[in-house]
């Protein structure tokens, strides 16, 4: 299911998030992301009318199985192409801003492809 780069930011951010806190809030979503708490807030509800993430009564987001296997492939992809970036010379600012919108609208194909052909490369 395609949600869309925007949409797939937001689970990711709220993946990397529960990496580094107890509990993640709209508010650490908004902060993170430098997108306005209304943005989010509109965000956050059309995630979980989709079921890709849970708000519980205290305001906690987290991530339902299929929001966090759409995170958690959109966060591989970000750190393969943000590395891939890297390791032919472009600065790291740069290559993290190209990777995160690469991530989004490559096709798995192309990703695996490009992926074997790096994982090739290394071995030999």
């Amino acid at each position: 299911m395609q949600l869309g780069e925007s949409l797939e930011d937001y689970l990711e951010s709220i993946l990397v998030l529960s990496k580094c806190l107890d509990h993640v809030r709209s508010v650490d979503v908004a902060s993170y992301l430098g997108f306005s708490k209304p943005s989010v807030s509109h965000a956050v509800k059309l995630l979980a009318q989709q079921g890709h993430i849970h708000l519980d009564d205290n305001k906690f987001l987290t991530l339902t199985e299929t929001g966090k296997k759409i995170a958690e492939e959109t966060y591989r992809r970000h750190c393969f192409f943000t590395e891939m970036l890297e390791n032919i010379g472009v600065p790291k600012d740069i290559a993290q801003e190209d990777a995160c919108h690469i991530e989004h609208v490559i096709s798995q194909e192309t990703f695996d492809a490009i992926q074997k052909y790096y994982e090739e490369k290394e071995a030999q």
